[in-house]
């Protein structure tokens, strides 16, 4: 995941609603949404490496997880990211307890920051700060720098999210738009993440496209008290590949 924006409203009928974006390299394979074998996962899969960026738990739990852009001069061969999101679905652990005992080997991975909500509670963990935060009630986002970086595509998905709250327009046709939102930032606004300018500005979309990489996935995700629904859209090189989705019962 590249960017995530999401809705928390713990004491409502609807406690979570979450847009998220993938961004990743056209050529690593992938599976689109679906429910995986053991029957309590609902989620895109990495065929590289077997994790997902965003998934679903029967439960109602969710995770998601971006990378932090800090590029390393040697990542070495660590343990794939993906898996800490298939690990707490597949728990049984509060979001607390989980987050806690993963900061103990956080540096094992490459940076990165996740999100987690047990359904009581939606907590991030920033793994090269080292910081567990609890997410106050609404809006929140995080792309690929802490949680809540002012970064244009994060202030653009959230003004528009909250835009859509506040008419009421949640439906996935009124929220899959803003997932969809191209615009670049003007060279004045671009972060400077060690990556080239040609890059900083091609990743400073919302969704983002070029010859090579690009964003793999647009999700809308929502949790109401018994019920879950899942939309995923895949893309890839030459346009839209499908899209599917999922509703079930907790």
């Amino acid at each position: 995941m590249c960017l995530i924006a999401w809705n928390w409203q713990p004491d409502s009928d609807t406690p979570l609603v979450l847009l998220a974006n993938r961004d990743e390299f056209y050529g690593r394979p992938a599976q689109a949404l679906h429910w995986w074998d053991n029957g309590q996962v609902l989620a895109g899969r990495d065929l590289q490496a077997g994790g997902t960026w965003l998934g679903v738990g029967r439960s109602g739990r969710v995770a998601a997880l971006t990378n932090y852009r800090l590029p390393l001069n040697n990542p070495g061969q660590r343990p794939s990211r993906g898996a800490l999101v298939t690990d707490f679905l597949q728990g049984k652990w509060d979001a607390a307890s989980y987050l806690n005992l993963l900061l103990q080997r956080a540096d094992d991975y490459n940076p990165f920051n996740l999100l987690v909500c047990d359904g009581e509670r939606l907590m991030g963990l920033e793994s090269r700060n080292k910081q567990l935060i609890s997410m106050a009630t609404g809006l929140g986002a995080v792309s690929n720098a802490d949680f809540d970086t002012p970064w244009p595509k994060l202030t653009r998905l959230k003004a528009g999210l909250q835009a859509q709250l506040q008419t009421g327009r949640t439906q996935v046709s009124d929220l899959l738009p803003l997932l969809r939102d191209k615009m670049l930032a003007a060279d004045t606004e671009l972060p400077q993440t060690g990556v080239s300018l040609e890059w900083e500005r091609m990743l400073s979309a919302t969704f983002v496209t070029s010859e090579h990489y690009g964003t793999r996935a647009c999700s809308v995700i929502t949790i109401q008290r018994k019920k879950v629904s899942f939309f995923e859209e895949s893309h890839g090189e030459r346009g839209m590949l499908g899209a599917a989705q999922q509703y079930f019962t907790i």
